[in-house]
């Protein structure tokens, strides 16, 4: 009897005599730690998502209902207010929409294509000057937009480009952003020996890069057109200073000139905030496309490794 109560009353191994057996105490701090990062991210994702939720909501309600119910009550105005917004001006929004779709679509393509070539020169030739071309590359980056928009609108004047559909679509073509997203892909997927394999059978540099190291590039690229999509579409300050046709305008900055024209016409407000949710939609929809090609891509990668 007294070996068997002896035996239970030794402590565990690695452990004190008299403490308490449980969880180490950093499992129990991490795990207390771990509340912080999902809180974290819950407000960021309320602060990102409420403004949504409420243009959703109020673009139901009428002008009457704008300002007479509850912020988050939904309210019966959808369809007309879509039906006021398509007549408005013989429907000029949706004029507004296709200037948008033809600059960002156009711009994001052609702003894509610049930044592989570009991105690629870099990554693979080594040339003198390489390193300092990209600094600059990366001082581009840095650089605000609105410091870019006046000299860019005076030498569109000075060339009769202003006030025209190029004197927007220039500009985006050729993206510092982009140029070093495409730089850093195409070094990391791209290997030198694929490019001297291809050299050694004898494709000459053009046939290499659209050939073998395109396909590499691509999902890297999807990536870049995505940013400049979204960043074209959203873009207001340089259509605000080179446009003064509204006919031209993008859907950005026509919503801006039916906000300004709310502030005589209340009425306007409901056609304003409709238009801004239908403004949204063409970007979801690219969004949820192209993560199913990031999706094919990365299983068709792992299949043919």
């Amino acid at each position: 009897m007294t070996a068997v109560t002896t035996r239970r009353g030794t402590p565990a191994a690695g452990t004190t005599p008299g403490t308490a057996q449980g969880p180490p105490p950093r499992a129990r701090d991490g795990r207390r730690i771990a509340w912080v990062p999902t809180v974290a991210l819950l407000i960021g994702a309320a602060y990102c998502l409420l403004p949504v939720a409420w243009i959703v909501v109020a673009s139901t309600k009428s002008g009457r209902e704008l300002f007479s119910t509850f912020t988050f009550l939904p309210g019966t105005g959808f369809a007309g207010n879509i039906a006021d917004l398509s007549a408005y001006r013989d429907g000029v929004y949706w004029r507004w929409m296709l200037n948008s779709l033809f600059y960002a679509g156009l711009g994001a393509l052609l702003s894509t294509a610049v930044s592989a070539l570009s991105g690629y020169a870099l990554a693979i030739y080594r040339f003198r000057g390489r390193e300092t071309l990209f600094n600059v590359l990366l001082a581009g980056v840095l650089m605000p937009p609105v410091i870019l928009a006046v000299p860019q609108y005076l030498l569109m004047a000075k060339a009769d480009m202003a006030d025209s559909y190029l004197s927007v679509l220039l500009p985006l073509i050729l993206s510092p952003y982009g140029v070093y997203l495409a730089r850093i892909y195409a070094a990391a997927a791209v290997p030198p020996d694929v490019v001297e394999a291809g050299r050694m059978d004898g494709g000459g540099e053009w046939r290499i890069f659209r050939s073998v190291a395109l396909p590499m590039m691509l999902p890297g690229l999807v990536t870049v057109f995505l940013f400049q999509f979204v960043a074209v579409w959203n873009n207001f300050l340089l259509p605000y200073i080179m446009l003064g046709d509204d006919q031209k305008f993008p859907v950005t900055l026509g919503l801006y000139t039916l906000l300004q024209q709310g502030s005589n016409t209340p009425a306007l407000y409901t056609l304003v905030i409709t238009g801004a949710l239908l403004a949204v939609v063409p970007l979801i929809a690219l969004f949820l496309v192209i993560q199913r090609f990031w999706s094919l891509d990365l299983l068709s990668g792992a299949v043919k490794s």
